[in-house]
């Protein structure tokens, strides 16, 4: 299949310098690539020219916009002519060439009919090298944003996939994940479309999703097979540790009861169980090991997904559930304060583990506080830090500091947070809207000044995420970050 997504998926995953041409109808784009990274694109679509898109954005005025072609000099950069005019400045000029850049490749996705040419290229003409844009982003944003096409459905139906690379897992939706868990690397698509509850336009997208994001892999899509004795020797860190802690459980299954299995209270209902089911069938599913483990303790590994899966079929069933809460003597609900306190214990372990730089233990720990008590801006907003330690999950950490600011409207460090991360997402106006917004609040508060005044020049520009000197990211660590405010 033609399609952008997958010259994305090649590009990225490759590390590929090149450039990439499009022909559809009467437009023609080309995107350039270095090391794997969206660094330049040109079009002549009207829509998506410099001078359009800075208007878009509020860069220029509508009048500016009107007369830009008095601007336009023979051999000569629209957007330098404008920054020489003083219309606009070099800032300016870079976020418009970033919201380009974007809109040109976020565009392609709805193109399955057009012609791609891809040229490897050593040496790439200079331009605007200090602009990068992170693919993967722009991978998950175009295929939630593209509408359904046959031609999806007509690549992906007779392919069985297989779990891959877990690194882009925390971007997706609960619902995307859930569908992930469905697949057991023996099925094709259309079987397990046939057998889920999934709508179809939403099965195939998502599918799709996966296999750009190297989420799974199909061998008849010329993949390079990995090296046998090297797939049973080299395991990641983290597939370790998911390995000991896999078969330390073994060792205590005897001694558990479902709810303590999936790790939940016993009042939780359908929805968690759900939740935790597939958040222990991504650490421990035996798939995620494939030949790289021994014999025994593949058994081991086996017995306890066995165990996980029974534990969660007979906990969502509520007639199952109901007969086995009468064999174990469980009263039908937990009390509140029960809960309360294994949710706080969860935040205090995920904070220490946050201060240890252990981003994804802490991420795991926290999603199980907020699970337990949802209404807790503290957690949230810790939640989002850490998980705008991990690229990959800068999505997410969007959408959990947006709720923590809902349950603490008054707490600026969710502002501040937000607009950090809006700030290294190359999206200067949203960061300067909630670092305003955080000192409404709290005027004296160092980071928003400081990135609202200019005090102090971000020297990693767009890269990095919550570019704080040590100073700065003690005082947003602080404990009084998480109590209440004074009012």
């Amino acid at each position: 299949m033609e399609h952008i997504g997958c010259y994305l998926k090649y590009i990225y995953f490759q590390k590929k310098k090149g450039h990439l041409i499009v022909h559809h109808n009467n437009f023609e784009k080309h995107l350039f690539f270095r090391e794997g990274n969206l660094i330049s694109a040109k079009t002549n679509r009207p829509q998506e020219l410099i001078g359009e898109v800075l208007c878009k954005i509020g860069k220029i005025s509508e009048e500016e916009h009107s007369q830009i072609e008095r601007y336009i000099q023979p051999q000569k950069n629209i957007g330098e002519t404008l920054i020489q005019k003083g219309l606009i400045s070099s800032r300016d000029l870079q976020d418009g060439l970033l919201y380009q850049m974007r809109e040109i490749a976020l565009n392609l996705f709805s193109v399955f009919e057009g012609k791609f040419k891809y040229m490897e290229k050593e040496n790439l003409a200079s331009g605007e090298e200090q602009i990068k844009m992170n693919i993967p982003i722009l991978i998950e944003e175009g295929v939630r944003r593209m509408k359904f096409h046959p031609e999806l459905k007509n690549f992906l139906k007779d392919e069985v996939s297989s779990l891959k690379d877990r690194e882009f897992f925390y971007r997706l939706t609960e619902e995307e994940k859930e569908l992930l868990g469905t697949i057991d690397g023996k099925s094709t698509s259309e079987k397990i479309l046939a057998s889920s509850d999934f709508d179809s336009s939403f099965f195939w997208k998502s599918l799709y999703l996966f296999y750009c994001l190297n989420l799974v892999g199909f061998e008849t899509k010329g993949e390079e097979p990995v090296e046998e004795e090297k797939a049973k020797t080299e395991i990641s860190e983290e597939t370790q540790k998911n390995l000991n802690e896999a078969l330390e459980l073994s060792e205590k299954l005897s001694d558990m009861d479902h709810y303590q299995i999936l790790g939940i209270p016993r009042n939780s209902d359908a929805e968690e169980i759900k939740k935790a089911y597939f958040r222990l069938a991504r650490r421990f599913h035996p798939d995620l090991f494939a030949r790289r483990i021994s014999r025994d303790e593949k058994e081991k590994v086996e017995s306890v997904f066995g165990r996980i899966s029974k534990a969660y079929h007979e906990l969502v069933d509520k007639e199952k559930r109901e007969e086995y809460d009468r064999q174990i003597g469980v009263q039908s609900t937990t009390g509140k304060k029960d809960v309360t306190e294994m949710a706080e214990v969860r935040f205090r372990k995920g904070k220490t583990l946050y201060d240890q730089g252990r981003f994804e233990e802490a991420m795991v720990i926290l999603e199980d506080a907020v699970r337990l008590i949802s209404n807790k801006g503290k957690y949230y907003l810790l939640l989002a830090m850490t998980e705008s330690k991990i690229p990959s999950s800068h999505k997410k950490a969007e959408e959990d500091f947006k709720k923590a600011i809902k349950l603490d409207p008054w707490n600026p460090e969710a502002f501040v947070g937000l607009g950090m991360l809006y700030k290294s997402e190359g999206l200067p106006v949203k960061a300067e809207k909630n670092f305003r917004r955080a000192l409404a609040i709290d005027r004296n508060h160092k980071v928003a000044l400081r990135e609202l005044q200019g005090e102090k020049k971000d020297k990693k520009g767009l890269k990095g995420l919550l570019s704080l000197d040590i100073t700065d990211l003690k005082n947003l660590l602080s404990s009084d970050i998480f109590s209440k405010k004074k009012k």
